[in-house]
């Protein structure tokens, strides 16, 4: 694949990221209380994985929904990221488990320009992504031509409580409790600590409805799930047909 050239916000992206493989499962149950597998395996529920399908997971990180995708059934599982490091430790990942990890294809890529066909995916998955992307709209538009008609779509995403009470103890934790265990387990995540919650509610701010911005992009029947007193946000739908991506 071409090498790109990344904005400022991917660029930021990258630089935050390359320094967290090793300890990513692990940091991020342990940030998030136990509940990140939780709600990547929610994800992978609403997806439904079948044998016979072929499913694109994007923004993979180190593998962790790709890997439980084929775990609950998924023929075959294309794991894209534009991070080497994050690709490299869901190479480790996949290595570590050779009766799954024959059914996972990593490929280095960008989710607003996926290097694939239309149509080409019976199912599509994503996690954290869109408040790493310039244009939401114009990547969720990409992520929907490359799922065939009637296929699932998926994403998980931080939320932000909706209860004045809940949403002042979130606050709280994700300024001062995020960074100070950040802080504890290396410089990198104590950045990540620090980028996370102001990160997760200038997103939500700027796409106050989800669920439209889904349907613009041409996908039906969208479902959302609130998770964890609102911390975790699970979202699906299906591809329309007709709809033009």
């Amino acid at each position: 694949m071409a090498a790109f050239a990344p904005t400022p916000r991917k660029r930021h992206a990258l630089e935050l990221f390359a320094g967290l493989p090793r300890e990513y499962a692990l940091m991020g149950a342990v940030l998030s209380f136990g509940q990140d597998p939780r709600w990547r395996r929610a994800l992978v529920s609403a997806i439904d994985p079948h044998p016979e399908q072929r499913i694109l997971d994007v923004a993979t990180g180190t593998g962790l929904v790709a890997f439980e995708l084929v775990r609950r059934g998924a023929g075959s599982v294309v794991a894209l990221d534009q991070s080497a490091e994050m690709l490299a430790g869901a190479a480790a990942g996949r290595d570590a488990l050779p009766e799954l990890g024959s059914r996972v294809q990593l490929v280095r890529g960008e989710a607003e320009r996926l290097p694939f066909d239309d149509a080409e995916f019976d199912a599509l998955t994503f996690t954290y992504l869109l408040r790493y992307v310039d244009d939401p709209t114009a990547t969720m538009r990409e992520l929907v031509r490359v799922v065939r008609p009637g296929g699932r779509i998926g994403m998980l995403e931080f939320g932000v409580p909706a209860s004045p009470p809940l949403r002042a103890a979130w606050r709280l934790y994700t300024r001062t409790g995020l960074p100070l265990l950040g802080r504890l387990a290396s410089p990198a995540w104590a950045e990540v600590g620090r980028f996370l919650g102001p990160s997760i509610e200038r997103f939500h701010a700027a796409q106050p409805d989800l669920p439209a911005l889904w349907r613009a992009a041409g996908i039906g029947a969208v479902h959302a799930r609130a998770m964890s007193f609102g911390a975790g946000l699970v979202m699906w739908g299906v591809r329309r047909a007709g709809d033009a991506a």
